[in-house]
């Protein structure tokens, strides 16, 4: 599972962003707009860390920093349009590779995969 997931990760569109960055902006269109904090959280990771994230994720052009309503000491982040292409296109990458090595597959080895699926959800969910 650890060496799929690895293989799914690497086809990439844009090697530029790594997958710390691409795995925040999916949390941000995940959840939405939320503080950097929160974003931490989420990422499981220590703000330092994410503050350094968000910083080059602002500078690429991939994250906005806007007011919080009730705070004025905290910012919310939010994706730009080019944020949401970016993983668009991440995605298509993605499920175009898959899509492919699907294919290489026998009929039979598609069923015993999609039961595998299925075991592996009632795995993960308990």
């Amino acid at each position: 599972v650890m060496r799929f997931s690895r293989r799914l990760r690497n086809q990439r569109v844009d090697t530029s962003v790594t997958l710390t960055h691409l795995a925040a902006l999916s949390t941000l269109k995940r959840n939405g707009p939320m503080s950097p904090g929160e974003l931490a959280a989420q990422e499981r990771v220590q703000p330092p860390s994410m503050t350094r994230v968000v910083v080059a994720l602002e500078g690429m052009g991939l994250v906005t920093r806007t007011p919080h309503p009730t705070d004025g000491r905290q910012v919310i982040i939010g994706l730009t349009p080019a944020a949401e292409e970016l993983l668009t296109e991440e995605a298509r990458a993605r499920e175009a590779w898959l899509s492919g090595r699907l294919q290489e597959l026998t009929a039979e080895e598609r069923a015993v995969l999609r039961e595998a699926a299925e075991i592996m959800e009632k795995l993960a969910g308990g």
